[in-house]
């Protein structure tokens, strides 16, 4: 049975975008060895959507309220890349990554799988 999942992301600064989502975001964390860190998330959902393209993989973090979330994330020096804007499904931004990837966060809109 399948009792969780491996989200990765790939960074040209690791150790930069590790000490931001453990001391930025506040993710707790594990050290695998040697400053390994993998980092637990909250609850997470996963779909599957069509695609004319090639096959990819999205990672998007998750909040009650986007406002005040990209608010308090700013007082933290983070920045926001991508302003709030509305999908239908959900509120969508992006927050910049040390390393300079970026990171999408929305406030969902649809019926959430994390509640079933």
């Amino acid at each position: 049975m399948i009792n969780g999942a491996h989200v990765i992301i790939y960074s040209r600064d690791a150790d930069a975008d590790r000490a931001f989502l453990r001391d930025v975001l506040g993710l707790p964390d594990v050290d695998a060895g040697s400053g390994w860190l993998i980092f637990k998330l909250p609850p997470t959902e996963l779909a599957a959507h069509p695609t004319e393209g090639a096959p990819r993989h999205e990672f998007y973090l998750m909040c009650d309220d986007i406002h005040a979330t990209l608010d308090d994330l700013a007082e933290r020096g983070v920045q926001v890349d991508v302003p709030i804007r509305d999908r239908g499904w959900g509120l969508l931004a992006a927050i910049r990554l040390p390393s300079g990837g970026e990171l999408p966060i929305y406030q969902p809109r649809h019926p959430l799988a994390k509640d079933l």
